[in-house]
């Protein structure tokens, strides 16, 4: 039986390292109004005698957020994107009522052009989500970026001589009593 103890050390400052950093891309590109995908993003380290896993948890939203999203009509600014408005996988609505509640909390509002006035919360959320939607939506990488730095730093670097490490105290547990 293996025991996999520096590999999951290992594995366990990979995962701690793409979730700070993930949270601290948020923070900084201000994209943490509710603080609500920064205390969902979360990362899992199973080590069997056998085996390891390691796997990472982002809400949907959290994705978009990072990969971008293509524009119903134009697709340049996500074109690599996995995700496309207008595709009617997603729920009606569910992007207008989410900037409405942006914009109350920031308290932002356009003004009509003819007489100057503010226009209501729902205007604004309306004008906003149109131009996401028709538009899209540009990748933050606020994951991606973490994950291959850490990828670089704690996978391709170091893993494979931890994982060595833990071979080769297999190895010394297992001819111990052969000598």
């Amino acid at each position: 039986m293996v025991n996999l103890e520096h590999t999951q050390k290992t594995l366990e400052k990979f995962r701690d390292y793409v979730i700070q950093q993930s949270r601290s891309n948020l923070t900084k590109d201000g994209h943490n109004d509710t603080k609500r995908l920064y205390s969902e993003i979360k990362g899992e380290v199973i080590v069997s005698p056998n085996s390891f896993q390691l796997g990472f948890d982002i809400p949907m939203y959290g994705q978009f957020q990072d990969k971008g999203v293509k524009g119903k009509f134009s697709s340049m600014k996500a074109p690599n994107s996995p995700f496309k408005f207008g595709s009617g996988t997603g729920q009606k609505g569910g992007l207008t009522k989410s900037i409405e509640s942006w914009v109350q909390r920031k308290g932002f509002q356009f003004r009509d052009k003819q007489s100057g006035k503010f226009m209501s919360y729902k205007n604004t959320a309306f004008l906003i989500s149109r131009s996401i939607y028709t538009k899209g939506l540009r990748p933050s990488l606020f994951f991606t970026k973490p994950f291959e730095a850490g990828y670089k730093k704690y996978i391709d670097e170091d893993l494979i001589q931890q994982f060595a490490l833990d071979v080769e105290d297999l190895m010394k547990y297992s001819l111990k009593d052969i000598k």
